[in-house]
Order: structure tokens, then sequence, then C-alpha cells
């Protein structure tokens, strides 16, 4: 069995996850802002959980979370990168304020796990880092472009880790959910910034609207989703991204054709810079 360390483990994807591993017998250091909300889940008090307070943002909590887990369980197997939220706004429109916010949270917080936590599996030279990405991160749109900046980030985190990492023995992975029916379409998981500029109707608010009427509506099962995000740590040989849903493979592979038609039309324009 396993010990798994996991962000945002109190609701969302991370609590579903957190569960399933739990179900499946391995030991889970379920982290979050607060770690009451994780244990009113489990008014059982299962043996193999358990939950710290740690806020991504803060490197001493997550330093503390881990201590805490090594001490209660001796190892740390499988860390899960899931802390995180959604920002609604077109690029101009969107405060200074919000989007540094949304990159403490999204992109800092997850170096700050994996400072905390990787000496550990740098140590066992074994062990899995699964980043909760989007396919937001992958292919973005209007108003939702620094949210999607944010998880773009997070592809090349994981890209650069999964070779610096694989020597060591430690497997790395970007999961790219589509829409799931957790709370990350309501206001506890995503913040939305005023439309205050007229000409960005056309572009942006078909986008904002659909945000707005699609809470509860998306097509994914979260259930089903950490099912197949903790298979994946089970498999020898690991994907180095998983797209969750339909929806997320239809956008991957209409951008993958995007991207090899321009490819082809402009390939002369781009070869004809060599030396």
């Amino acid at each position: 069995m396993s010990v798994w360390f996991v962000t945002g483990a109190s609701r969302g994807l991370g609590a579903q996850i957190t569960r399933e591993a739990l179900d499946r017998g391995h030991s889970v250091i379920a982290t979050a802002r607060d770690a009451s909300a994780v244990l009113q889940a489990y008014p059982e008090k299962p043996d193999g959980l358990l939950a710290v307070n740690a806020d991504v943002t803060e490197p001493a909590q997550l330093t503390a979370a881990v201590e805490a887990g090594l001490a209660e369980f001796g190892r740390i197997d499988i860390v899960v990168n899931n802390a995180g939220y959604g920002l609604v706004g077109t690029i101009e429109e969107a405060s200074d304020k919000a989007v540094r916010d949304l990159f403490d949270v999204n992109v800092f917080g997850v170096l700050n796990t994996l400072r905390a936590t990787l000496p550990a599996l740098r140590a066992q030279r074994s062990g899995h880092v699964v980043n909760i990405g989007s396919v937001g991160g992958f292919a973005t749109a209007p108003a939702v472009g620094l949210y999607g900046a944010s998880k773009f980030a997070l592809e090349a985190i994981t890209e650069a880790l999964h070779g610096e990492l694989a020597p060591l023995g430690v497997r790395v992975t970007v999961v790219e959910p589509g829409g799931f029916r957790t709370d990350f379409l309501n206001s506890s998981s995503i913040r939305v910034e005023p439309a205050t500029i007229a000409e960005y109707a056309a572009g942006a608010g078909p986008v904002r609207e659909a945000l707005a009427g699609n809470d509860g509506r998306q097509p994914g099962d979260p259930v089903k989703g950490a099912k197949a995000i903790v298979d994946i740590t089970e498999v020898a040989e690991p994907p180095l991204r998983l797209q969750l849903g339909a929806d997320a493979v239809e956008r991957v592979e209409a951008k993958l054709d995007l991207v090899r038609r321009e490819l082809d039309e402009w390939r002369h324009v781009a070869l004809s810079t060599a030396i």
C-alpha cells in the first residue's frame, strides 16, 4: 500500500481522490487550509487518514505537513498537487492582484508543495507526482486565458520535472480534466472579474455565459475521474499526460489538428530563417 500526500483534499476532485485512495487501502496525508473540513467527511476516523492544515501558499505549513506525514507513516509515495481555483476575466480586464493571487496558488503553490515533498521521494528513489492541471492548460479560450496560463505553466513544470525525476525512479503525470461535476464553477472555486470593457462582449461574453450556466451540468463524473487517477499510479508506465472526459479529448484533438495545419501551411516561412 502507498502513502498519498494530497493538497486541496477537502472538496472537489481532491476529496474524491482521497476517498478512492483510502477505499483501496492506501494511507492519505490530506491537506487543506481547514483540515476539519476533511475530517467531517470521515466521522469513522479511518486509520489511514491524516488530515493536516496546510495552505499551499505557506511553505512552512507544507513542511510541517510533510514532517507530520513522515512521522505517522514513515514515507510518502504519491504526491497529488490538486489545490487551485479558476479565474474568469479577459486579459485586459483582470486586475493585477487577481492574476498574482491566482498564480500564487495554482503555480507557486505547486512549487512550494514540490519543494516540501520531493526530498522524500528522491531519497526513496521511487514515487509518483500527479499534477492536476486542466484541458484549459492545453487549449484555452477567451475569458479564461489567465486561468489557462496558470495551467499552461503547470504543463511546463510537469514536462521538465518528468525529465529531471525519471533517472531517480520517480514518475510524473499531469492530468488534464475537462468539465467535472464538482464545485469548481461555483463561488468557492472560481473568481469572476467584472466585465468592464464593452468591446470584449463578443469574444468573451459567450464563455462567461456558458460558465455561469454550466454549474452542476458538467459532463464528467468526479468519482470515475478519481478512480482513473488512482489507476494510473498503479501501472508500471504511467502517461506523462492524461486527459479526462470526452470534452477534454475533443479539445486536445482540435488543437493538435490546428497546430498541424498551421505548421504545414507556414513551414516554408519557418524553414526560411535557417542559416
